[in-house]
């Protein structure tokens, strides 16, 4: 027999409120991307409104506006104990307009449609050699299963598989290998292919067939791409590792050709579906700075983004609708239907002045922590020297503000800082410090920045191991191990010595 004991315990436990997990949410926003979600809540709250800056100039929600209309239908509503009711949104329960409303123009600006890249695969079907419709299908198959590098890295067994039991076509992988092949001969060139030597071959390929119908091709021309061509098939793993001296013996090739045939094969495109421009190729990808740093004569000025700062207002038919209901509350002239339905417009003006204080605290938020961050970059803010950077961690742009520090964090994520040396990303100002041997805290920023300097100035013939590397920044008076000078290349993303030699 089960027995059930009850026992009274105390514990304490914090728990965030809907309005402070909104601001969570609006501080991981960056700017570009605030005028799209605050579309989102004026579509799904009708309370809240943008104002335009004509008609409603210098106005702004505040609790006075409609705090007393409140406080009378909250009377009503606790007398009728109507607080403790659920109220369905229903639209139809009441008007949200007037009968005078008409609908706007809509001003909507037509978005041209954008060609994908497998789209463009697709149109090119038509020119390809294939039998019927089974082996269109089995195309269409093949292009879907390559991916936005332009690479087909599916195997072919899993299409086989894919084939069968979406279209039921039964097909065996010779089949699907012999339509790949024609696939591979697509623009742009490389596409389809299973792996980067793949990718290189067919590029080579196509490069040699064109050179071979030119009316005045050049000897020389096809010798090197034979060459290339032959250290692609034969030769890959050599030629990654950059081992120069095994195939110029292995290639019985003098140097210099050896040389043509390497930068023949560096000018191929490692990734065919970057070649691919759509039809909104001119269009480009701009970043939206979310502060902006001006040196006023030695005096930097720091200000927000004017798009973090929108006119919004609750909305004065609403408002308005609220008072009349007060007013019958008063007179006891208000029935069940119109109670819920003030209710449910009580709720939705609530929700608009959350969100509201919400885009307020965000602005106040981010500028704080900005201003915090200015201070501490101060000299490096001043004039662009990425060595002027001190180290810096989100705790201490929490020490300065007094915010928590997965606040600060929320601000510095994908925000951008606009200064007259570039846009910054926030995130690449906080960095760990180490001490040179005189003693002097440095950033780690500062040490990638030598690092990459020596790199960038090497001898390309004899590139600098981490070992050196090492030595000479010991010189410099940054006393770093090997393994911490590797780490940092790494994050640089700089290859290691043996794979930075050139010819």
């Amino acid at each position: 027999m089960t027995m059930f004991k009850q026992s009274l315990s105390q514990k304490m436990l914090q728990k965030l409120s809907p309005q402070q997990i909104q601001l969570m949410k609006l501080l991981q926003v960056p700017t570009m991307n605030l005028e799209q979600r605050i579309q989102e809540e004026l579509e799904a709250n009708p309370a809240l409104e943008q104002n335009d800056p004509d008609e409603y100039a210098g106005e702004s929600a505040s609790e006075d506006d409609f705090s007393a209309d409140e406080g009378a239908a909250k009377d009503a509503f606790e007398m009728e104990e109507y607080w403790d009711s659920y109220v369905e949104d229903d639209p139809n329960s009441y008007k949200t307009q007037g009968d005078s409303y008409a609908p706007e123009e809509d001003k909507t600006v037509p978005v041209a449609v954008e060609r994908s890249f497998h789209d463009y695969l697709e149109e090119q079907l038509s020119l390809a050699d294939l039998a019927d419709e089974r082996e269109r299908a089995i195309a269409l198959q093949i292009i879907g299963s390559i991916d936005d590098d332009g690479y087909l890295r599916r195997e072919l067994a899993s299409i086989m598989d894919d084939l069968l039991f979406s279209q039921n076509i039964d097909t065996n992988e010779q089949e699907i290998l012999a339509i790949l092949k024609k696939i591979q001969r697509f623009d742009p060139p490389g596409v389809g292919a299973r792996n980067l030597q793949e990718c290189l071959i067919i590029q080579l390929t196509l490069l040699r067939e064109q050179a071979e119908q030119k009316e005045n091709r050049s000897i020389g021309e096809l010798f090197i791409l034979n060459i290339a061509i032959r250290i692609v098939k034969k030769y890959f793993d050599e030629f990654t590792k950059k081992h120069f001296e095994k195939l110029e013996k292995q290639l019985d090739v003098p140097e210099e050709d050896l040389k043509e045939a390497m930068d023949e094969i560096l000018k191929l495109n490692p990734k065919p579906a970057s070649a691919y421009t759509g039809s909104n190729s001119n269009a480009q990808n701009y970043v939206v700075p979310d502060f902006i740093i001006v040196n006023r004569d030695g005096e930097l000025e720091l200000t927000l983004n004017a798009r973090n700062a929108p006119e919004l207002r609750v909305s004065d038919q609403y408002r308005d609708m609220l008072k009349d209901y007060a007013k019958k509350a008063r007179g006891n002239r208000a029935g069940k239907q119109e109670r819920e339905a003030a209710l449910f417009i009580k709720s939705k003006i609530d929700s608009a002045k959350w969100f509201i204080d919400a885009i307020r605290q965000r602005q106040e938020t981010m500028y704080k922590s900005m201003y915090a961050i200015l201070q501490y970059q101060y000299d490096y803010f001043l004039t662009g020297d990425p060595k002027k950077l001190r180290p810096m961690i989100l705790k201490d742009v929490a020490d300065l503000t007094g915010l928590d520090i997965s606040t600060v964090s929320r601000v510095a994520n994908s925000k951008f800082v606009q200064t007259e040396f570039g846009t910054k990303r926030l995130k690449d100002f906080f960095s760990e410090g180490m001490q040179t041997q005189e003693g002097e805290e440095v950033s780690t920023l500062e040490v990638k920045k030598i690092l990459s300097e020596l790199i960038a100035a090497e001898n390309k013939r004899k590139p600098l191991s981490d070992d050196k590397l090492t030595d000479l920044l010991t010189e410099k008076g940054y006393h770093i191990a090997r393994r911490t000078v590797a780490k940092y290349r790494e994050q640089l993303n700089i290859p290691v010595a043996r794979l930075r030699k050139a010819l």
